[in-house]
Parts: structure tokens; sequence; C-alpha cells
């Protein structure tokens, strides 16, 4: 009897414990480096993608690049059964509405949506941007090839589309193509705008700006290791959360830090060549991209992206000076490492698209008890397996300490001092998928 309970008690912890998907392996492995140098060497051959450049030319300027853009999501619709709607998403701007719009125009994003087949409003995104700068971000007729920056960043998001697309997903995913980022993040707020209008459920987004560069202009060359940027707390916080967090914690467990933490494992289990770097800010110092305003209305945002940046390939003009070549030319952009960089997208926009939704109304007790306590609203949803507490030490950037505590409403955290961590919790799927982790939002006492 002892020897069969035993057995049964090693079944359920191999059931339950952290298991991994062949499926995310071979998305890994389909993810193609020839895609993207194909891709990177097309879109730096429109001379510039600069936001106000030429849009009536097919072969120069923004307009016939995002045209190519769509033309690819459609082609690759038509491989998966028009599994992908495919839609110009677009917003006005003036020259009164900033320093960097010479004229006034149309900032156009490419869109493509992967409808999911069980919640089909929630949406995890993927973006790159589209257009380019030379020195002189008014200059909208200088050549400006802009191949990692962001060729690299919008080749990885179409080759994200290629790989994907052969798979079907509960949740919602989308490939985007934004614009007027150089000028703004004019793309990114309009589209954010746009799904606040149109009621998404986002899950979060992950913005992909350079991915291709490999040799720092410190000299340093590393090909392995990537930044994840990430705010740490949701920008439209009301004073009333804000105070809270005084007393309670969570002054780095916003949801856009959450969803950093659960690219960082994701990549750790499937890519553990990997180094993902999680660095705690919104974006590089001083600076912002394309997930910025997502992370404004509310929505979960990252930025994803390389860790050795050239700034002499950067917003330059073609030329060179000193013995120094300048420019952000084809030749600079390593395929391999930018494909690497891609299938760290893939796999996570897979997982958590065959994730379900996190537990919702979750409250945390336990003050001055031995053990901490937990209340949620449990799903009924039939593809839910149950529930997993994660905690860790307050000065920990990850989630150390996990239990899967079975498809309950409820649970004692026996022996775990709520003063001495902080706590998250994740639904699981049947599929061994689990959610973003939510923290606390709320106490109770009893």
């Amino acid at each position: 009897m002892t020897r069969l309970l035993t057995t049964a008690l090693l079944l359920t912890s191999i059931v339950l414990g952290a298991q991994t998907d062949s499926r995310i392996y071979d998305i890994i492995n389909a993810v193609s480096a020839d895609h993207i140098e194909r891709d990177i060497k097309k879109l730096a051959g429109f001379g510039t993608r600069n936001t106000f450049s030429d849009t009536i030319s097919d072969t120069r300027g923004i307009g016939a690049a995002r045209r190519w853009i769509k033309s690819e999501f459609d082609s690759i619709s038509k491989t998966c059964d028009n599994c992908l709607q495919t839609f110009y998403q677009k917003d006005f701007v003036t020259k009164e509405m900033g320093a960097r719009v010479p004229k006034d125009a149309w900032v156009v994003n490419v869109v493509a949506i992967q409808k999911g087949t069980k919640h089909p409003n929630r949406y995890i995104i993927m973006s790159g941007d589209i257009d380019s700068r030379a020195s002189d971000t008014m200059d909208f007729t200088t050549d400006a090839p802009g191949a990692n920056d962001n060729a690299s960043g919008m080749a990885g998001t179409l080759e994200a589309a290629r790989v994907l697309s052969k798979y079907s997903f509960d949740n919602s995913i989308i490939y985007v193509g934004l614009s007027g980022e150089e000028q703004g993040l004019f793309g990114g707020k309009g589209l954010a705008t746009y799904a606040k209008e149109k009621g998404w459920d986002i899950i979060g987004v992950l913005n992909n700006d350079m991915i291709g560069n490999i040799k720092g202009v410190d000299g340093v060359i590393d090909n392995r290791s990537f930044r994840i940027f990430s705010e740490p707390t949701n920008p439209i916080d009301t004073e009333k959360q804000i105070n809270r967090r005084r007393y309670y914690g969570g002054e780095v467990d916003g949801v856009s830090r959450q969803l950093a933490r659960y690219v960082h494992k994701t990549v750790q289990t499937y890519m553990p060549e990997m180094n993902p770097m999680m660095i705690y800010r919104l974006d590089r110092f001083g600076r912002g991209g394309h997930h910025k305003p997502f992370n404004d209305l509310g929505f979960a945002g990252i930025r994803i992206m390389e860790t050795h940046e050239n700034y002499t390939q950067q917003h330059q003009n073609i030329r060179e000076e000193n013995g120094i070549q300048y420019g952000d030319v084809v030749e600079h952009v390593n395929f391999e490492y930018a494909a690497k960089l891609t299938a760290v997208n893939a796999i996570n926009l897979a997982s958590l698209a065959w994730s379900p939704p996190p537990p919702t109304e979750m409250k945390i007790g336990g003050i001055v008890e031995p053990s901490a306590k937990f209340k949620w609203n449990k799903s009924n949803h039939p593809d839910v397996k149950g529930y997993k507490i994660y905690w860790r030490d307050t000065t920990s950037p990850t989630w150390d300490y996990s239990r899967f505590i079975g498809d309950v409403d409820n649970f004692v955290l026996e022996g775990i001092v709520i003063d001495n961590y902080f706590f998250g919790m994740a639904t699981v799927g049947k599929n061994g998928h689990e959610s973003i982790i939510a923290f606390p939002s709320d106490i109770f006492k009893e």
C-alpha cells in the first residue's frame, strides 16, 4: 500500500510539475534566418521608410513598404486557409501634433489578426516598426535603409506570423507593423486607442525594436543575450492603489513587469542557451518605444531588443568619417541572432495564446498569522486544470517558488509568513500552459 501511494504521489508530481510542450521546440526550429535575411534586405531596399516619405512609388518610400508588408501577410494567410484578417489601421497627424512632424500625413499601421478559437477577444500582440530615419528625423528624402532599426523587428514579426499561422490557438494573436515611431510613437498610440475603443482584452504587447545587432559600440560581441524592458507599475493606477503599495507591496509588480517575467521564464525553459536580461525600466535611459502608448492606456507591454547597440549605426546618414562607417545598413545585421530573438517572441506568443485567462479578484490575507491565505474567482472554463501559487523573496526579480493547488477558489499556504515574501497566482490549463501571474488586487481579514 505504501509503495502504491508513493508511486501515485510521484506520478502526480510529474503531471503537475513544470512540463514542456514539444510544439514549442518545433516552433523554435521552424524560425528561418534565411527568411529574415530576405525580408530585411527587401525592407532596406525601399531606400527610406521615413513616415513622411513617398507613398505613391511602388519601389521607394513607406507607402511601398507597407503595401509589401500587407502583401506578405496576405500571402501567409493564403497558406493557412485565410487564417489572418489583414487590414490597415490609420490616423491623421498634423504639424501641430509634434516637433518631429514636417507635414500633415496619414500614419498607417499594417495589422494581421489570427483569431483564437476559444477566447477570440483576448489578444497577444507582436509588433515591429515599419519606419526608418536618417540623421535628421525631419529629412524624409535621404536614404535611410533602417536595416536593424527596425527592419529586423518587422522581419521578425513577419516570420513569427509564417511559423505560428500553422497552428491553432485558444487566444488571438496580432502581428503588426507600426509606423510613426521615430516621429513620436504615433503608430502605437493609434493602435492602442483603436484597441481600447474596440474593447480588446490585451494579454500583452511584445514590441520588437532592433533585434539584429551583436557587436556593440563598446566592442563587445554577444549573440546570446537580449534585453526585456518593462515598466514596474501601471501608469493608470489610482491614488488609492499607489498608496496601498506602501503597506502591501507591488512596487515592481505591474502588469508589464509580470509579462517580462513570463518571457524570462519561458526562454529559460525552452531556450536555455539564451540569456534574457530583465531591465527594470520602461525603455533605455530617457528614451521610449512603441510599447509605451499601450502602457499609457493600462495594457501590459514590453520591449524586446538586442543587448549591445552600436550608435554609429542608428539614426545616421550613410557615410564614412575618420575611418568609421556610419549608417544602418544590411551588412551590420546578424540574421541568425535576429532569428533567435524572433523565436523568443514566437514561443511566448504561442505559450500565451494557448494559456487560460489569469485569476481574477485575487485577494490575499494572513496578516499577523503564520500562513498566507488566498481567495479568488474560480474559472468555470472546462480547459482550466487549476491554479498555481507563486512566491518570491522581496528582493528577487523572479518568481522562485511555486505550488500547484488544484481547481479550488481559496487556499492556505501553511507556514509561509506573508511579511517575508511577495505572492502571485497563475491559472494552469489542461494543456500545461499557464497564464501570466496575477498579483493580489486586494486583501482580506478573517
